[in-house]
């Protein structure tokens, strides 16, 4: 199952699912909504009329953040018989013709993280101000915690059924992109084998980023804060976080 955040992406929503169900007949989605006020989730409603049995959508009342938002679209994946779910964006900055490699990849690894960071990963039309950003941003995660993840910022994952069955039941609080840093820094804690994929992201053609300054100042803060957490977890491996971690 392929999980689909979104909010105020009427642009891009609607070819982006019917290309990922076009791609593989193995594909299902289940799209959370966050009201968007651009008529994201009355298309979101047309879809799952149109691809019955392939294509869900879980609407919340208001946009409450990134991370609650995965936390309920994980919960209602969880609640159907999928062994695998992936999650990715909904404004095309992640190629679909990715999806089965890091389904694959789930054969060996508990969870996969698609990387922009690693050889053969390329990040194309961006500005060096975003590029620095980013870059900073994993090398501050990635050294702060002592992981080896090349890319912990991104949010295109794979993940095998038990590992998001336990990161639902670790506390987790963070509302912006510090989610995508925490799902997979708390995983390697807890022993889950990973791998990092290399892939080209591409900007968004069509809506706005998301990003903002708040955002940023959450990511700083909480991963302070849970390099605290995580040398105090009973599960964490002993002086090696980053078990178990493979580049493709």
């Amino acid at each position: 199952m392929v999980v689909i955040p979104t909010y105020n992406e009427a642009e891009n929503l609607a070819p982006l699912c019917e290309s990922v169900l076009a791609f593989s007949e193995g594909f299902s989605i289940l799209v959370v909504d966050d009201a968007s006020p651009d008529g994201t989730g009355p298309i979101a409603d047309r879809l799952a009329q149109k691809y019955p049995g392939r294509l869900r959508v879980l609407h919340r009342p208001m946009k409450q953040g990134l991370g609650p938002a995965y936390r309920a679209v994980f919960a209602e994946a969880l609640s159907g018989p999928s062994e695998a779910i992936l999650q990715m964006d909904a404004d095309f900055s992640h190629p679909i013709s990715l999806l089965p490699v890091l389904l694959a990849s789930l054969e060996n690894h508990d969870f996969a993280l698609a990387s922009r960071y690693i050889d053969g990963g390329v990040v194309k039309d961006w500005a060096w101000s975003r590029r620095w950003l980013s870059r900073g941003a994993n090398f501050f995660a990635r050294n702060t915690l002592g992981l080896s993840v090349r890319d912990l910022t991104g949010g295109f994952k794979a993940y095998r059924r038990e590992v998001v069955e336990y990161l639902q039941q670790t506390p987790a609080d963070s509302k912006g992109y510090f989610f995508q840093i925490e799902t997979s820094a708390r995983a390697l804690a807890a022993g889950f084998k990973a791998v990092e994929v290399p892939f080209i992201f591409q900007e968004r053609m069509r809506g706005i980023s998301k990003i903002s300054g708040n955002l940023i100042g959450e990511a700083f803060w909480k991963t302070l804060r849970l390099r605290k957490i995580l040398s105090q977890a009973p599960q964490r491996p002993v002086n090696d976080c980053d078990r178990g971690l493979d580049r493709a």
